[in-house]
């Protein structure tokens, strides 16, 4: 039975107040936050002292690199992993593939996925929770490891001096906007073309009209990618690699040599709706048509760290998804709840646990970095870890963070790696049938 509603009485307030008042404790924190912001006030300078940024794994990477004011993480992180294996490999100072390159093949691919999806539910009414769904927002910045998978298959990579960053890349508000309204428009004809009775190969017709009116907008906003490119590597002993005209595709195969039909995306999902040992996918989401879908492989965290420890030992980065809103002292670098002490600030406690966060909706991956190191204890288990962050030089340290293992424990949802380093007894549950999810499921969500 639903109780009765109550406004904030007048006396309800002056008590408030009086309480608040009262505590000397309140007032400090009241001044420290007004001053310095919420989270400045909370770090625990004790608490951080005891997560070093120092690492008995530790793979060394280029210069940091800087999503600016984009949502363009999950494209920075992976990228990441592949320019470290070109670095290590050509013993390069620094190198950094180019994210405006990706971007754009995204953006087209989504513009079709969209458009694709909204001729798969014409019939779905206008004010309906899918469609709602499907048209809130078209062309997110965000992805996941497998979107990103399958527009490298497609279409390669590039080095950024092939393919530099444009200011609609960098700065992606306006650029999405007026995008989006443009497919949202698209949108509406192909429905009212589809209700008229057009038939499917028109629909098809009239669709690549409009990809081809979106790739011009793309091109003005981001520039045309190229096709092909030559190529200049320099090594810290000024041994030169070079080529010509040669394609993305090539470059990839040739210089990053990863082979991603070996990923697989783990994630850890402690709800009863996906038992552990199962495999999942989501409704309507993914950005190339005839790619591979999104999928997922539910295990405990303890075998998912051991995992991610043993790629790491072989000396190749992992991509990760999580909840980086949670618990960071992000001027330190540091992800620990402990360090980020909100509950002491406030005098309250958070009780839920992570699948509760991820039940009410508190909690659900919404950012990607890379793993490039853990620190293990005597007996081998993992103390904290070492994240590659894609926020700039000037964020954290130097670009860099530690994570202590409890918040890896309670916000990292989303690991990729390499399937070799699965136990024996997950690597058994590859290739089972996906469980389809909701699209508005928690693991749906995208990172950017």
């Amino acid at each position: 039975m639903a109780t009765k509603a109550q406004g904030i009485s007048a006396k309800q307030l002056k008590d408030m107040s009086r309480d608040f008042n009262a505590d000397r404790a309140n007032l400090l924190a009241a001044n420290a936050a007004f001053k310095n912001g919420i989270m400045e006030a909370a770090t625990d300078y004790r608490a951080a002292g005891k997560l070093p940024f120092t690492f008995n794994v530790d793979l060394k990477q280029g210069k940091i690199t800087d999503q600016k004011s984009s949502g363009r993480c999950w494209i920075f992180s992976a990228l990441n992993t592949f320019r470290y294996e070109i670095i290590k490999k050509y013993k390069l100072e620094s190198f950094e593939l180019s994210q405006n390159y990706m971007f754009f093949y995204d953006k087209l691919e989504k513009a079709n996925y969209y458009l694709e999806s909204i001729l798969k539910t014409v019939d779905e009414p206008l004010d309906g929770r899918l469609y709602w769904f499907i048209n809130f927002d078209p062309l997110c910045d965000g992805g996941q490891w497998d979107m990103l998978v399958n527009l490298v298959e497609k279409y390669g990579v590039v080095p950024k001096e092939a393919f530099p960053d444009a200011r609609g890349a960098e700065a992606s508000r306006w650029f999405d906007q007026y995008l989006s309204t443009k497919l949202r428009e698209d949108a509406m004809v192909l429905r009212e073309l589809s209700k008229g009775g057009t038939k499917p190969a028109e629909l098809q017709k009239k669709k690549a009209e409009m990809i081809g009116e979106f790739y011009r907008m793309l091109c003005i906003s981001l520039g045309e990618p190229p096709k092909s490119f030559d190529l200049c590597l320099r090594d810290k002993d000024d041994k030169v690699t070079q080529e010509f005209g040669i394609t993305p595709q090539e470059f990839f195969k040739k210089y990053v040599g990863m082979k991603l039909d070996d990923y697989v995306s783990v994630i850890h999902s402690p709800t009863k709706d996906k038992p552990y040992g199962k495999m999942f996918t989501v409704k309507f989401l993914g950005n190339v048509v005839e790619g591979r879908p999104v999928s997922y492989l539910n295990l405990e965290m303890d075998r998912i760290k051991k995992a991610v420890i043993r790629q790491l030992k072989d000396g190749h980065p992992v991509w990760f998804g999580s909840d980086c809103s949670k618990f960071g002292a992000r001027k330190e670098g540091i992800f620990d709840r402990d360090t980020a002490a909100v509950e002491q600030l406030f005098n309250v406690k958070f009780h839920f646990t992570k699948e509760q966060s991820l039940i009410y909706g508190d909690s659900m991956m919404n950012h990607a970095m890379v793993l490039l190191g853990v620190n293990l204890d005597e007996k081998g288990k993992s103390e904290r870890w070492r994240i590659e962050n894609s926020w700039g030089k000037d964020a954290g340290h130097d670009g860099y963070y530690v994570a202590s293992d409890s918040w890896f424990d309670d916000y990292v949802y989303q690991v990729a790696v390499n399937k070799k380093y699965l136990d024996a007894a997950a690597k058994k549950l590859l290739g089972q049938k996906l469980i389809e999810l909701e699209p508005w499921d928690p693991f749906g969500t995208l990172a950017d």
